[in-house]
Order: structure tokens, then C-alpha cells, then sequence
């Protein structure tokens, strides 16, 4: 990622704040295009690092660990695709504290203010990646799971989703821009992406341990508190969100596919914690650790 950096390119869906980001950068970045793996790395470490420390508070697991952000660390580590600076992969910050906000709504004593304040979090992810707009749905979700239905807080959530929109069109409409914009659009086809056999093993690899890591949380849902299962019925469903997204995407990259990294950290976290023989969670591991040492080297 650092011996040979490479320069990101916007495609048809990302929004203008990445365009924008990306323009800001380009006079540093063609002297130095370190710039952008740094700015890559630090963002995966972060969200490791925040991500896993919402999981630890919100109990999803026996005990407190370190296994979510290893496995996100892990998992982005085997695709190349997802060692590049792309607006899914800024947004993933975004992502991060909104499912910690919905995971809170069960006890959220101002809840309207946490619901709008959501609501902000997925406008502005639009922002920086239209498709994200999507994870609106995850909103809906987290209401009929952590609340009894009031047409208040519904409103409110929309509104928030809403006022990015509200300010940006202002903005048009006072600079005088109304001709020359247009927002990104969706195109609903099959995602393409590299079928070589590296990237092969690779997903093969991470479902094996989303297979593994999905059993055990199975196996000990039951066992622990309501609100740490209506966080894991939320991270559930932000996978299938996040997997359902590329499908509404015109551009052909498996970098997309990097929004599901997160609730997919957490369930192969699950699978690395729970097993009582340790032999295969370990195994897998440190084939996964040999594979990306071995991709890095030999598959750029």
C-alpha cells in the first residue's frame, strides 16, 4: 500500500464532498501521493479501534476483546480494492457511530435529538457516496426494534435525512447553480469485480469464518441481554444493507463492497472468540494473516 501508493478516481455515484476532498488534495498528492495511503491507513485503524470499542460497550460479545477491530484490519487487508482512499470507505466513520446511536435507542432518554442527529449522519454520507442514502432503511429498522411506534420520531429521523439536502439545494439556488447540477444517480445491475483465483481465496476465507462467526452468535443469543441482541438484529441488518448497495451502483468495483467490512468484523469476531477448541479459529487466522502477506507481495 505505501511501496506503491495508489491515486484515487471519483466515479459516477460518489458525491460532491469526496470530489471535493479529492480536489484539495491533488496538489499535494502529485508530489507526494503517500498522502493517500497515509489518510487510507489511518482511517481503517481508527474505525478498527472506535468500531471495536462500541462492541465492547454495547456487550455484543461474552467479554471485552480486541477481536472486531483484528478482523476488520484483517479482512480490508485481503482486498486491494479496500486499501485505496474511496467515499465508502470515509463514510464507514459515519456508519460506525450511527449504528452506536441506534444500538442506544432502547434507553435513549432524547431520543428525537439522537433519531435527527442520525438522520444528519446518513444525509451527509450521501454526500460523500449517494448509494449510502440506503442506509436510511437501517433507521426504520432500529425504531421498530428499540421503540414503540410514534409518528414523531419517524418525522424527525426523515427531517434529518432531509435537512443536508435542504441546505445544499439553498446553496444552488443562491450561487445561481441550478443549470449546471445534478445530483449522482443509482443504475440497479450485477457488480463486477476481479474473479481471479487470489480474490477468490480471499472471499472464500472471510465466508468460512462469517459462516463460523454466525453460528456462534446463534448458539449464545439467548444467552445474553435484550438490548445486546436487538444491537446484533441491527448489525444483521446493516449487513444485508451494505451488501444489498453495490447492486444500485453504475460503477464496476469491488471497493463498494468495503461498507459490509464493519458488521462483518463483528460476527468473525464472534468466531474467533466462542469456539472452545481454538485450533480452527487459530488456524484460519493465521492462514488469513499468510494470505495477505503472500497477496501483498505477490498478486500487485
Amino acid at each position: 500500500m505505501f511501496i506503491h501508493p495508489v491515486v484515487p478516481v471519483t466515479r459516477q455515484t460518489d458525491g460532491f464532498l469526496f470530489k471535493g476532498l479529492l480536489f484539495q488534495l491533488s496538489a499535494v498528492g502529485k508530489t507526494l501521493p503517500l498522502i493517500y495511503p497515509l489518510i487510507t491507513f489511518l482511517l481503517l485503524f481508527t474505525q478498527a479501534i472506535y468500531f471495536n470499542g462500541m462492541v465492547n460497550d454495547q456487550r455484543l460479545m461474552q467479554k471485552s476483546n480486541y477481536l472486531s477491530a483484528m478482523s476488520y484490519l484483517l479482512i480490508t487487508s485481503l482486498f486491494a480494492d479496500w486499501n485505496v482512499l474511496s467515499a465508502p470507505l470515509i463514510i464507514n466513520t459515519l456508519l460506525i457511530w450511527v449504528w452506536s446511536k441506534m444500538s442506544r435507542l432502547h434507553n435513549d432518554q432524547h431520543a428525537k435529538t439522537s433519531l435527527f442527529n442520525i438522520g444528519i449522519a446518513i444525509g451527509l454520507s450521501s454526500f460523500f457516496y449517494f448509494p449510502a442514502i440506503a442506509f436510511a432503511a437501517l433507521i426504520a429498522v432500529g425504531l421498530l426494534l428499540s421503540r414503540v411506534f410514534k409518528v414523531s420520531e419517524w418525522v424527525v429521523a426523515l427531517l434529518g435525512i432531509i435537512v443536508p439536502y435542504y441546505f445544499l439545494l439553498a446553496w444552488i439556488f443562491l450561487a445561481d447553480k441550478w443549470r449546471g447540477y445534478h445530483l449522482p444517480g443509482v443504475a440497479i445491475r450485477l457488480p463486477h469485480f476481479d474473479r481471479s483465483w487470489w480474490a477468490l481465496v480471499s472471499i472464500s476465507l472471510v465466508s468460512i469464518m462469517i459462516i463460523a462467526g454466525l453460528f456462534y452468535v446463534q448458539k449464545n443469543f439467548r444467552r445474553q441481554l435484550v438490548h445486546a441482541r436487538k444491537s446484533w438484529n441491527i448489525i444483521f441488518f446493516y449487513m444485508l444493507i451494505a451488501l444489498f448497495i453495490p447492486f444500485i451502483n453504475d460503477a464496476h468495483s469491488f471497493v463498494y463492497w468495503i461498507l459490509s467490512a464493519i458488521p462483518i468484523a463483528a460476527i468473525m469476531g464472534a468466531g474467533f472468540l466462542y469456539p472452545a477448541n481454538k485450533w480452527f479459529p487459530l488456524a484460519l487466522h493465521w492462514t488469513m494473516v499468510a494470505f495477505v502477506i503472500a497477496f501483498s507481495y505477490f498478486a500487485r
